[in-house]
Parts: structure tokens; C-alpha cells; sequence
């Protein structure tokens, strides 16, 4: 069975003991957490689709570990001017691991 989730602005489709990287969540590591933006769950016709979410149904999971991304240069030029400016920024992610799927009852 898999469900689809919304966090952080964006949708990831999960299954049990899946390990995925979402936006930073305000949790420490060892934390329970429980998703209740499911857009999508089931597998094939049993599929339950929300509008927009899925009644009842909720995702859980556990926090692995805090980090931060890869570093992103954001570098302007202006030519013929001698002006340029570097700037860098590494945006911070948490881990988890999908331990259960509930659906509605």
C-alpha cells in the first residue's frame, strides 16, 4: 500500500519504511510525527483519492536526523561594470522513516 503526502509545499508518495528528505519540521531526532495531508491512498482500484484529503487517513512516521542540504551559489555579474556579488545558501532538511499507514475507517 502507498499513500501520497503534502508537507512542506510539495507531494511525496510513500510506502512503509520508506526514508525520504522533506523541508525542515520542527522535531528531534527519535520523534514521532503524523502527517494528516494525504492526497492519495491505497494501490489500484482499493485506491482512495481525497478532495483534497483523504478523510481519516494519516501517515506516520519517525525523524532520523536534522541536516542541511547541498550549498547553492547564487553569483550576479554586471559586465563592463566591475560589480559582482556571491552569495551562497544551504537550506536545512529533516529525514524520516514512514513507519505505519492508516487509512479511514
Amino acid at each position: 500500500m502507498f499513500a501520497v503526502i503534502k508537507t512542506g509545499g510539495k507531494q511525496y508518495r510513500v510506502a512503509a519504511n520508506d526514508v525520504l528528505t522533506i523541508e525542515k519540521l520542527e522535531a528531534s531526532a527519535g520523534d514521532s510525527i503524523e502527517f494528516t495531508e494525504v492526497l492519495v491512498i491505497g494501490e489500484g482500484a482499493d485506491a482512495a483519492i481525497g478532495a483534497p484529503f483523504v478523510k481519516g487517513a494519516s501517515v506516520k512516521a519517525e525523524v532520523v536526523e536534522q541536516n542541511r542540504g547541498k550549498k547553492v551559489i547564487a553569483f550576479k555579474k554586471r559586465r563592463r561594470q566591475n560589480s559582482k556579488r556571491s552569495r551562497g545558501h544551504r537550506q536545512h532538511h529533516t529525514v524520516v522513516r514512514i513507519t505505519d499507514i492508516l487509512a479511514a475507517k
